[in-house]
Order: C-alpha cells, then sequence, then structure tokens
C-alpha cells in the first residue's frame, strides 16, 4: 500500500550507484548564505545543504558552462542541494504552521495540500526517499553579469500556482528567465519538477520516471 500524498514517481525502482556526497564549489557557483533552512534552526547535523552526489555536481558544472556561454558573466544561484529527512519533517512542519498564521480558516488537510505543492512527503521508506534526500535534486536560480538576483516571478517555495513552471505568458519577462534557466539544465541533462520552476533533478526518482530509465540511480543518503 503506497504512502498517501507520494507523486507516483516516488514508486520508481532504485538501484543505488552508491556515490558520495560531495561540496558544491563555492568559488564556481553563487550559493545563498546564509543557508535559509539553517538559519530557521533546520537539523542538518553533520551535513551541509551545499553538497550534491558525485556525478550530479558534474551535470551541474556542465549547465554552469552552458549558461557562460549563452550569458557571459551569468551564474548559476544555488539555493538548495542535499537535504536530510529530518530537515524534510522540518520544513513542512514550518510550512504548516506559517500558512496557519495566514489562514487560520482552511480545514487542516486543505492547508497540508497547499505544504505539499511545494515539499515533498517526508518519508523514512527506502523505496520511497524525499528527491533531497537522495542528494540528486537541487533548487536554483539565476544570478546576472552585474551579480543580481534575476527576477524569476516568484520567489522560491512560494505556496501558489505562480510556482508551477509555465504560470507567466511565454512572453513575459519571468517566463523567459525560467525558460533560460530550464534551457541551461536541460542541456546538462537535468529535468524539472512539474510544479516548481526552481527544482531540478539528475539521477533520483523523478528524473527517471520523466525520462523512461528503467531504475533511479540514486535512493536515501543513509543519515548518520
Amino acid at each position: 500500500m503506497g504512502i498517501p500524498g507520494l507523486k507516483p514517481y516516488r514508486y520508481h525502482p532504485i538501484q543505488e550507484w552508491g556515490e558520495p556526497l560531495v561540496p558544491i564549489p563555492g568559488d564556481q557557483f553563487t550559493l545563498t548564505l546564509p543557508h535559509p533552512y539553517a538559519k530557521l534552526g533546520a537539523p542538518y547535523g553533520n551535513y551541509s545543504p551545499f553538497s550534491l552526489r558525485q556525478s550530479v555536481l558534474i551535470k551541474l558544472l556542465q549547465a554552469q558552462d552552458y549558461l557562460q556561454q549563452i550569458k557571459p558573466g551569468w551564474r548559476l544561484n544555488i539555493f538548495d542541494g542535499y537535504r536530510p529527512n529530518t530537515v524534510q519533517v522540518f520544513m513542512v512542519e514550518y510550512t504548516y504552521q506559517e500558512l496557519l498564521k495566514i489562514q487560520p480558516e482552511i480545514a487542516p488537510t486543505d492547508l497540508l495540500a497547499q505544504v505539499y505543492q511545494i515539499w515533498a512527503v517526508p518519508s523514512d521508506e527506502p523505496a520511497t526517499p524525499p528527491p533531497h534526500s537522495t542528494g540528486a535534486a537541487v533548487d536554483l536560480t539565476l544570478i546576472d553579469e552585474y551579480g543580481q538576483a534575476v527576477d524569476m516571478g516568484s520567489p522560491i517555495d512560494e505556496c501558489s500556482p505562480r510556482s508551477l513552471p509555465d504560470y507567466y505568458p511565454r512572453e513575459s519577462p519571468y517566463a523567459i528567465h525560467r525558460n533560460l534557466l530550464h534551457q541551461t539544465m536541460i542541456h546538462a541533462g537535468f529535468v524539472r519538477h512539474p510544479e516548481e520552476w526552481w527544482h531540478f533533478s539528475w539521477g533520483d526518482q523523478l528524473w527517471a520516471w520523466v525520462t523512461g530509465a528503467p531504475n533511479a540511480h540514486y535512493g536515501r543518503v543513509e543519515e548518520n
């Protein structure tokens, strides 16, 4: 029996490659500092949110190189990478409580549905890891040649329809920026989350489900 609320891709088979987590180099990317979840007190322990599986980082470097070919001086701005399941639990609860403050009249089940538009359902089951808990998913945006954040039309993690990749008309500057990020990432083999303009994966269950690969390469990183 499946876990309620899980997206269909979370049941895709996993054949673990066993690659280590490696740090995302801050001299080659822009990192969002201080990290927003760690600042809230999310329990990362000895892990860094600015880390990914080894092959995923290689793909991310390829995406960065491509971006700088078509937009000299621009950079990928890394918002979040690896996320332990304990952090997933923390952020789901935090987001729920924040929504409850501004929508106290909404039924709990409806509030939770809003939360799960953005946040994957936490799971301790090895077969159904949250994407970021595999070290194969990354949340990111763009920095222009002047070092300024590019306006994408909504902030990362906003629980609203504006988070949908195709929310804005194609001729909108926001849509153009989102399409540039998408073009950059798919050039390196990533796939975009269908409901989040900022979320991209390579090698996890979402990637396998979208591309038709028989297995995902990465399951949950075992937390020490």
